[in-house]
């Protein structure tokens, strides 16, 4: 706000008013009038100082396949991530968090929609269909709802919801809400960490890695591992996160950060045996371990290098305490790369990993930072899942939410005031490969059901139970039955989603012991 002031003489005002005492009333008048000014100035940077704080920056890390126990504020005690241990100290760890789905599609679907997997358009990674897996024009996002609130958005990473192939175009980023995107579209392109291209908007970025085809397509998109390798995608994300921050200046934003590691290179894999693509192996380059082992360990380590490099940039640039992190991954833990889970424990205490509906395939870390508004060292038990995000973003931002999503806001929790929290009745999930599962988590009750819509149910008390040991379906027929009655209200058919497969053996529970 500006104030403008004109004096003119007025043809009213005698000689005698022009005097010496004429102007020192003039003076005094003068005066009055710039203390106001002043004062209306100060109120009106005061508002607009409030107003950015009200509505702060928001930056969504979403990192591929990283299990609930493979960070050091999670349990583990192999791999060091000194900057995401950091943040956790300065900021909230949640126990009770989720993604979206057990593999990457149907979790980065919800995550942008707020629509669980009965609700959700994209249930799957759907092969080679790219229409199913992709977001429609009626699709909402995150992304819109903050960009039509005024805010500046950017993805960087992998995507997987849209692409350039026919029947994919719709849910490109760009076209999603997202002004801003680097990275890949391709979910099976976003496999290779040493990348022949990448993406900036609909433009192709070449890179100077030399890549070999493997056979097989997938979404029409053949997938392959770098023979020459240069250019590392992961360090071209951050380097290009970093560079779009820069850019912003006093705009709210969001960014959505997507870094496609700890992901193996399954195409890598099955060419090389070693599917964990790194530089280098960094301080895990002497360890009497296999070089897949080393190279999981070295991928986690710098996507947290990553993370720390963010947090100081924000701190740098005064904006660390108008922006809030959020850190968490898009399901459970993966072992097509070669590692040896059980030398990581990747999933902690958890039962099962990527594409099981026990707890290690879907209950994922989220650590909130936000100097001044996210409290410090503090832990909840507050049941979210990735869902719920596309509501935190609405009520940060001042956005306007689709009608009928699964999405409850989390900003009280997120900013100390739990006693304000609105509680989700159930969350539930669904997977179309295996033969198919549903599982429901309502209050401490979690059941799991091979099958969609039929077959027998398993029911954990996860208060007591988080290893999901004891199946206590026998005793509680009560709670079965709501279990299933939740399950049938939460499915709504989709023509395009239908089970395949087969049941491979269940997993081993987890040793149930939260690190804390």
């Amino acid at each position: 706000m500006t104030c403008e002031m004109t004096f003119r003489s007025s043809p009213n005002v005698r000689a005698s008013d022009r005097s010496f005492g004429g102007s020192i009333r003039q003076s005094i008048v003068l005066a009055i009038v710039l203390f106001s000014c002043a004062r209306i100035s100060d109120a009106s940077d005061e508002s607009d100082a409030t107003s950015r704080l009200d509505r702060p920056n928001v930056i969504l890390i979403v990192a591929d396949d990283l299990g609930f126990g493979d960070l050091g504020c999670y349990g583990q005690t192999l791999i060091a991530t000194p900057h995401l241990d950091r943040m956790a100290r300065e900021g909230l760890r949640f126990r009770n968090f989720y993604a979206g789905a057990t593999v990457c599609a149907p979790s980065r679907c919800t995550l942008m929609t707020g629509r669980h997997n009965g609700h959700a358009q994209v249930r799957g990674n759907a092969g080679a269909d790219v229409s199913i897996q992709t977001l429609r024009d009626e699709d909402v996002t995150l992304a819109e709802v903050a960009r039509q609130a005024g805010y500046r958005t950017a993805l960087v990473g992998k995507w997987g919801l849209g692409d350039e192939l026919p029947g994919g175009e719709s849910g490109l980023p760009t076209a999603q809400g997202f002004e801003h995107f680097f990275g890949y579209l391709n979910q099976v392109h976003a496999h290779n960490h040493f990348p022949a291209f990448l993406w900036r908007g609909r433009e192709r970025v070449r890179l100077r890695n030399e890549v070999i085809e493997s056979a097989g397509r997938y979404g029409g998109f053949a997938g392959g591992y770098a023979v020459r390798r240069v250019d590392y995608a992961q360090d071209l994300l951050m380097e290009e996160a970093l560079g779009w921050i820069d850019t912003v200046r006093d705009e709210p934003f969001l960014l959505v950060l997507t870094p496609t590691i700890p992901h193996a290179n399954n195409e890598g894999t099955r060419g090389t045996g070693n599917g964990q693509e790194v530089p280098d192996y960094g301080p895990y380059r002497d360890r009497d371990w296999p070089d897949p082992d080393k190279g999981q360990a070295a991928m986690i380590s710098r996507l947290d290098a990553g993370v720390g490099q963010l947090l100081d940039r924000l701190v740098a640039r005064g904006l660390d305490r108008r922006t809030v992190v959020l850190f968490t991954s898009d399901n459970g833990p993966h072992t097509e790369g070669g590692s040896d889970a059980k030398r990581f424990r990747p999933s902690g205490p958890l039962r099962g990993r990527k594409r099981d509906m026990y707890e290690g395939g879907i209950r994922v870390p989220l650590i909130a930072w936000g100097p001044g508004r996210v409290p410090a060292d503090s832990v909840t038990d507050q049941i979210a899942y990735q869902g719920d995000l596309i509501a935190t973003v609405a009520q940060w931002s001042g956005g306007q939410l689709p009608a009928d999503l699964d999405s409850i806001s989390l900003v009280p929790t997120l900013e100390g005031t739990p006693e304000r929290q609105q509680q989700h009745e159930f969350l539930y999930w669904e997977f179309y490969e295996q033969g198919g599962r549903q599982a429901v988590r309502f209050g401490p009750w979690k059941a799991v059901r091979q099958g969609i819509g039929q077959g027998g149910i398993e029911l954990f008390d996860l208060d007591n139970d988080p290893g999901e040991g004891t199946d206590r379906a026998a005793e509680r027929p009560d709670l079965v039955e709501q279990a299933a009655r939740l399950m049938e209200r939460a499915h709504q058919p989709h023509p395009a989603w239908r089970p395949q497969g087969t049941a491979p053996p269940k997993p081993a529970p987890g040793e149930g012991r939260l690190p804390f």
